[in-house]
């Protein structure tokens, strides 16, 4: 067994775990790990922002399914990591997270940028550990990408003294290797009451949420409810686990990212399999009127997420892939093939009678023409990022998506300037696949500062900011205070102009103010960014008072009032 330094055997688990890029900034309490990363395979990407570091491991990780790392140093770096530690644990994304320290003699002195980074890490990983012996380097790194992986994924953050990370390890990486990852199964008995309770529902619908695109488990999501006919709504985690194009897609259901439709069918049904989804409250909203009249059966890898929100009728724990590869052999057993039935075309005449408008000529733009203008554009294999705010629950109700790992959103922390990094991680991913971030004006500008990271490194993807020059989800929601204080970013005078920020960083932008030139300016960056190799904005003016999940922009049309034939009374029995 050869002596090496310790951050060389950290290094050579890191390889051996399949990352090839990582995202950080050097400082000098990390500068031993930096060493042994230079005259490694793994691509280092120097970010502007710790938080924009690990945004990127994030979107790395989304579509990858692997373990995104971000490296930065002792004190505030690690502190400036607790919002994207905290955006990978509430959307289950395996990430790790190392910071150096102080060394450990000096860390109850007040030493120079020294934190306790573990115990503030603690509430928003998985594990947070420091390092304590050089000898350990190689098992806490294993240890840390097993515990990433496992179970409901999440974040780890590994903390470096030093003078740990200068010491020296017994290490062979031709006798080492990944610790395997359980793959719970449900249990047999669950999956026939499963399935049973399917068979024996009128109008069953399955609910596939986050853990089914993690889980990589569309394609027997898609088996089974073929099979079955019945019909698939996503929640917004969920989105691409099931095409939207299907005839089984039954639209999405909630209070915010929703389509009328699928809230049309949800209330209709009588029965709800969820699947890796977890209920939460802007996919639910009132939970009186969320359960009442149907059944659910609650699918889950992590057991104690069962009855967190509320109390299924029947729970079963296991990974989603074997979860419905089960449901899917044990509905075979029972039956031959279904063809689509009553519930399926009552589905169809909801998604018909139900739509909303895109199809807005309105100057200033409606936001909905933005989106009717993204998907008539960009291909079903284009990968789109976007985060929080008004555009985001725009996107929700309007934007198509066909494939899973191709819509990818903070979907419960929900931090502001999270898609540009994100966008950043996805591409150096995926260099040959089309990337867009879809942003707000506001959210652009808290980390814009990492445009100049794909500059630097050439990394193109086109920038789509729909600005309402407002904080406009907080103006909707003082609505009801009768008060419209402190949201207003006009830039008229002074302010921000971000055609400018853009060609300050050397990057291409363009703005548009009329709905027929969004077209053209889709075609002109996407071209552009492919060129030039850097990222590329289009900056569409919409009009400033557009509301979501309700308003005029949105519900321009009469509100819907059910039809005879789509009344709860029908005779569902085939």
């Amino acid at each position: 067994m050869k002596r090496i330094p310790c951050m060389e055997a950290a290094v050579a688990v890191m390889e051996s775990e399949g990352v090839d890029t990582v995202f950080g900034i050097p400082g000098a309490a990390i500068l031993p790990l930096y060493a042994a990363l230079q005259h490694s395979s793994i691509r280092h990407i120097t970010v502007r922002h710790e938080e924009g570091g690990t945004h990127a491991a994030d979107g790395w990780s989304r579509v990858t399914g692997n373990v995104g790392v971000c490296i930065g140093t002792s004190g505030p770096a690690g502190t400036n990591m607790i919002t994207g530690l905290y955006t990978a644990l509430a959307d289950s994304i395996p990430m790790i997270c190392i910071t150096g320290q102080a060394m450990r003699g000096k860390l109850h002195q007040e030493s120079f940028q020294a934190v306790d980074i573990v115990e503030i890490a603690k509430p928003v990983t998985k594990w947070a550990v420091q390092l304590k012996e050089p000898a350990q380097a190689p098992w806490v790194f294993r240890e840390a990408f097993r515990i990433a992986r496992s179970g409901r994924p999440g974040p780890v953050l590994i903390d470096l003294p030093i003078d740990v990370q200068r010491g020296t390890c017994l290490y062979d990486p031709e006798l080492d290797g990944p610790f395997p990852v359980d793959v719970p199964e449900p249990r047999a008995e669950a999956v026939r009451a499963a399935v049973d309770l399917l068979m024996e529902a009128q109008r069953p619908l399955i609910l596939a949420g986050g853990g089914v695109v993690i889980g990589d488990a569309s394609a027997e999501l898609r088996a089974l409810a073929e099979h079955l006919q019945v019909p698939v709504q996503v929640t917004l985690m969920g989105k691409g686990a099931f095409p939207e194009d299907h005839p089984l897609f039954a639209g999405m259901a909630g209070i915010q990212t929703q389509t009328r439709w699928g809230n049309a069918a949800f209330l209709e049904s009588d029965l709800v399999l969820a699947v890796g989804a977890r209920f939460g409250d802007r996919h639910t909203g009132d939970l009186d009127v969320y359960r009442k009249g149907r059944t659910f059966i609650h699918a889950d890898i992590e057991p104690t997420q069962i009855g967190k929100v509320f109390e299924p009728h029947l729970g079963l724990v296991g990974h989603a892939r074997p979860t419905l590869a089960a449901l899917g052999e044990e509905a075979r057993r029972h039956t031959s093939p279904k063809k689509p039935g009553r519930w399926v075309k009552q589905v169809e005449k909801l998604r018909t009678a139900l739509p909303r408008r895109d199809d807005f000529d309105d100057v200033p733009i409606k936001p909905p023409r933005v989106f009717k203008e993204i998907n008539e554009f960009f291909g079903q294999d284009t990968t789109f990022v976007t985060a929080i705010g008004l555009y985001q629950i725009w996107s929700g109700q309007f934007q198509k998506t066909y494939l899973p790992r191709r819509y990818l959103v903070c979907g419960q922390a929900g931090p502001l300037g999270w898609e540009v990094p994100a966008a950043i991680g996805v591409k150096c991913a995926h260099p040959n696949r089309q990337v867009v971030a879809v942003v707000g004006d506001y959210s652009f500008q808290f980390l814009m500062e990492e445009v100049a990271v794909a500059a630097q490194y050439r990394i193109p993807f086109v920038i789509v900011m729909i600005n309402n020059e407002y904080l406009g989800l907080i103006r909707q929601a003082e609505l009801p205070y009768d008060m419209n204080y402190a949201v207003d970013l006009h830039y008229g005078e002074g302010g921000i102009d971000h055609v400018k920020v853009m060609e300050a960083f050397g990057c291409p932008a363009r703005r548009v103010e009329v709905p027929g030139d969004i077209r053209d300016a889709l075609a002109w960056a996407t071209a552009e960014a492919e060129r030039a190799q850097l990222p590329v904005l289009v900056e569409v003016m919409v009009e400033r008072e557009a509301n979501a999940a309700m308003g005029p922009s949105l519900d321009a049309i009469k509100e819907f009032e059910p039809l005879p034939e789509l009344a709860l009374a029908i005779d569902w029995s085939d």
